[in-house]
């Protein structure tokens, strides 16, 4: 064989081997954009509630790495690997470093960074209640980081195939551990109830299969898609050795865990830093609710926005939390005030609703019994429900459901009992309230002042043939304990004044109505 024919022989080679190349990384990062770990994190981007929960990072003008903000580090293989063993030799995970997990790293670090930094402000609200919960069941702390690549910690995440929270349950997994699914209410939502079931759930898991890797996995892709993996692979017992027969997402899903535990521990050494949020973990706390309030009522009784109320409370579908003892998360400052006035508050809820002829609604649990020829749709017009919350209370899939089959339906009715209770004309604890309101933006301030009556005549004296007081707003004041000192509804102060929205000002002077 001649020199020239050797040559041609060798640019074919190695033309082969770029091709190769070219091609094994191409689909790589398509594998990972469409990816649903990507997805998530992409969706941090479009949530409104989550724009409003967060500040921007602080970032720390003397660092320890001498970055700009700007800067965008990379590292080599050797770092990556280093840091992973430091990570490694204090976890009973194998938080080993390779191409794959590479691919993550740098889906966290460079591609999705304003994502990872609200990620990483959420995990200040979150991973102090999901430590709490793992120690008491006495599994891994690392897997905290598991929420990061099933929901990016984003609290009513819903998946395509129905998942849905923190966790992302399955409406029958949900069920099996104790996480119940209404019109009103869905535990899977709910971060305290759903850490839980996710840690008797992983428990469960660990005692299937003995390896917290495989239990990742099973996770996944469900504990009888492991167990088919195993008999496939000859009777292989760990995630590596079974990876190649796994489906797809599963095959990322442990690096993307061990990507998330770098990222979530290196994120200075990347010049990643959490978006601040506006509450804490230590700066909220739950108290219970005994009657039925919408989302509106609370935010005006306490002065909290409707977004801070979402943002706490992801597991009320229709923003309204029913009666019989359900749990409200609140910022801690407004504890106080809601278990001072309580009653007041429950008073006065239900005398609006008796102004407005409403009454509280209460789900019925029903079963109805499909005919021949009975469709889904018709069946949901028939109850009044949604045709989506029709199939997943009864995990009903795209083939629908047959004559015979028995379905749970939870029908809204209103209660017949309506209790009049009469407001006190001066609450002692509403007056005792002084809570320091913050400062409100100069044109509402502006406006605020332009709407409201002039101090023409003395606080308290009356005016115009129809008896009218005025009354100077004090510190700590908020419309609604003005409507409650006063026995009138904040919506006819409002009218009256023509305020555009709830704020008042220190020395603000209200028209009200006397009831004299």
């Amino acid at each position: 064989m001649n020199k020239e024919k050797m040559n041609g022989y060798k640019k074919i080679f190695f033309l082969l081997i770029a091709i190769n190349l070219i091609t094994i990384r191409i689909y790589a990062q398509s594998f990972i954009s469409d990816n649903p770990i990507a997805a998530v994190l992409d969706s941090l981007q479009t949530q409104k509630v989550f724009e409003k929960a967060f500040l921007k990072p602080i970032f720390p003008k003397n660092n320890k790495f001498k970055y700009t903000p700007d800067s965008v580090p990379v590292f080599d293989d050797y770092s990556y690997q280093a840091r992973l063993a430091k990570l490694d030799a204090l976890s009973p995970f194998d938080l080993v470093y390779n191409n794959h997990v590479k691919s993550f790293i740098d889906l966290y670090t460079v591609r999705k960074r304003e994502s990872v930094s609200r990620m990483m402000g959420a995990a200040q609200l979150y991973y102090p209640m999901f430590e709490e919960v793992f120690d008491r069941y006495n599994i891994p702390l690392e897997l905290k980081h598991l929420a990061v690549i099933e929901s990016a910690l984003i609290p009513y995440a819903r998946s395509r195939a129905g998942a849905m929270g923190l966790w992302q349950f399955m409406y029958p997994t949900g069920k099996l551990y104790g996480l119940s699914v209404t019109s009103y209410i869905d535990d899977r939502c709910d971060p305290y109830k759903a850490t839980v079931a996710a840690a008797e759930y992983l428990k469960s898991l660990y005692s299937m299969f003995g390896d917290w890797q495989m239990v990742l996995a099973a996770y996944n892709a469900g504990p009888g898609t492991i167990t088919k993996a195993i008999r496939r692979s000859g009777g292989k017992k760990t995630y590596w050795e079974i990876r190649p027969y796994l489906p797809l997402e599963t095959q990322g899903y442990v690096p993307a865990f061990i990507a998330a535990n770098y990222v979530m521990s290196f994120g200075p050494e990347h010049n990643l830093y959490p978006a601040l949020p506006r509450k804490s973990f230590f700066e909220v706390d739950t108290v219970i609710v005994k009657e039925q309030m919408h989302f509106d009522q609370i935010a005006q009784a306490l002065d909290v926005t409707g977004d801070e109320l979402l943002y706490f409370n992801p597991q009320y579908r229709k923003n309204i939390i029913p009666a019989g003892g359900n749990s409200m998360c609140l910022p801690k400052t407004k504890i106080g005030l809601f278990l001072t006035n309580e009653k007041d508050i429950y008073t006065a809820i239900k005398n609006q609703q008796q102004d407005k002829n409403i009454a509280n609604v209460v789900e019925v649990k029903k079963t109805h019994i499909v005919k021949p020829g009975e469709k889904l749709s018709t069946i949901a017009r028939m109850y009044g429900v949604s045709l989506s919350d029709l199939r997943t209370w009864n995990y009903i899939g795209r083939r629908g459901v047959h004559a015979g089959k028995k379905l749970v339906v939870y029908v809204p009715e209103q209660k017949s009992e309506a209790v009049k209770l009469d407001i006190k004309p001066e609450s002692k604890n509403t007056q005792n309230i002084a809570q320091s309101k913050e400062t409100i933006n100069t044109q509402l301030a502006q406006n605020s002042k332009n709407n409201s009556v002039t101090p023409e005549n003395t606080q308290n004296k009356k005016t115009d043939s129809i008896n009218y007081i005025t009354h100077k707003v004090q510190k700590g004041e908020s419309l609604y304990s003005i409507s409650i000192k006063y026995g009138v509804s904040t919506t006819n102060i409002k009218e009256l004044n023509n305020l555009i929205n709830s704020e008042l000002q220190i020395d603000q002077y209200l028209k009200i109505k006397s009831k004299n």
